[in-house]
């Protein structure tokens, strides 16, 4: 894919910075320990593109083991490892700088119970390799928890779905990452409005939809919509197709919450013996 990158480490430091809470933190908790079901809880942890650290935040928190967390971006992972010092830097828990596209940095890396990679694996770029890359990581028996954009249809341009909703908010994202920062900034503000102004319209309180959208997750409103413009490298599958992709390499798909949409479609694979 090419294009500029966009500046993730500095969106999540924001977070950490300006957003996050106790509140945010139990909200993490209660999505990463609702979705896996108290599977595999007290074994290693492997978090693929740490971001912000939350997560790996999470579950040193419900108790696993081991937690290692590893970023490309370095503010990401400056982020991750103020969050670890929070804790008194607990010697289970180690974070890391490297790629998932790195073949030697993931040959270095040991296999864990649970690998965990919430909305990055389709922002690397290469999508497909950093999936199957993932995959390696799990022990046999072991669990995969990811989640990746949803591939949407198109809107009748092309009769092969080279045009819709994906491909115009790759190329928007690709778009928005190169432009100057001021004009990033201006753009936040723009479409931040016209949501609350939605809010409005719809007989909403937009200072109570953006507060309650720490529900989702802990996230923040105002980040996940800077992240929203300018998350690119941007790939996307349909359900059907990270299936088959997990399937492919000895999983089977135990639960999966297929949102259809342009959101992130997640899934719960374990390895096979």
């Amino acid at each position: 894919m090419r294009g500029k990158t966009y500046a993730f480490g500095k969106n999540w430091k924001d977070f950490v910075d300006n957003h996050l809470d106790d509140s945010r933190v139990e909200e993490a908790v209660k999505s990463l320990s609702g979705f896996i079901g108290g599977e595999n809880i007290g074994g290693r942890f492997l978090d693929i593109g740490c971001g912000s650290g939350l997560f790996s935040l999470a579950a040193y928190r419900l108790g696993f083991n081991e937690v290692v967390s590893f970023d490309v971006d370095p503010h990401s992972v400056a982020c991750c490892k103020y969050l670890r010092e929070r804790e008194d830097n607990p010697e289970g828990w180690s974070v890391m700088e490297g790629s998932i596209l790195d073949e030697e940095f993931v040959g270095g890396l040991e296999s864990f119970d649970l690998v965990y990679s919430w909305g990055v694996l389709h922002h690397t770029g290469d999508m497909w390799r950093a999936m199957g890359n993932s995959c390696k990581l799990v022990k046999d028996g072991g669990l995969l928890y990811i989640a990746i954009y949803n591939k949407t249809g198109n809107w009748g341009f092309h009769g092969d779905g080279r045009f819709g909703p994906s491909k115009f908010w790759e190329r928007e994202k690709r778009l928005y990452t190169s432009m100057p920062s001021p004009i990033q900034k201006m753009i936040d503000y723009a479409v931040m409005a016209g949501l609350a102004f939605t809010y409005v319209l719809s007989l909403k309180n937009p200072l109570r939809e953006i507060k309650e959208h720490r529900r989702y997750r802990g996230m923040s409103w105002s980040v996940d919509i800077r992240d929203w413009l300018g998350g690119y490298p941007y790939e996307y599958a349909t359900a059907e197709e990270v299936n088959r992709f997990v399937e492919d390499r000895g999983f089977e798909t135990l639960k999966q919450a297929v949102h259809g949409g342009l959101r992130n479609n997640e899934f719960l694979c374990r390895k096979l013996k």
